[in-house]
């Protein structure tokens, strides 16, 4: 079992960064590839980015390739989202999720098996 929190959001102008957290309960931690999706009012939740077990790869959605990165720290049980050059169109509800499959489920939502609660981040224009 694993719980999941995020942290981080808020409210930031067009251009600017944030980071979010995602700090995570359990033991296993490092047993477990990491993602981040979102979901804007109205719309799907989107696959956003994502890292395997040991932080050596990662795999980003292409709207956000090149302004976000994805990392983690295994040892304090934490995955990172540092978001530059943020558009008013990354506005969302931003999830961190576990899972336990092979990378080619890190694009789907349910390839994961455990989720956090959310954090909102909005980019005013």
């Amino acid at each position: 079992q694993v719980q999941l929190v995020e942290s981080g959001g808020g409210l930031v102008q067009a251009g600017g960064s944030l980071r979010l957290s995602c700090a995570a309960s359990g033991r296993t931690f490092s047993s477990y590839a990491m993602g981040w999706f979102r979901q804007a009012p109205g719309k799907e939740r989107e696959f956003v980015a994502a890292i395997s077990w040991s932080g050596g790869r990662t795999y980003y959605a292409d709207s956000v390739k090149g302004r976000f990165t994805i990392t983690r720290d295994n040892a304090k049980n934490t995955v990172y989202l540092q978001m530059n050059s943020l558009k008013p169109e990354d506005t969302a509800v931003y999830y961190c999720a576990a899972t336990t499959g092979n990378s080619g489920s890190y694009y789907y939502a349910d390839g994961y098996d455990y989720w956090g609660q959310g954090t909102q981040v909005t980019v005013s224009s």
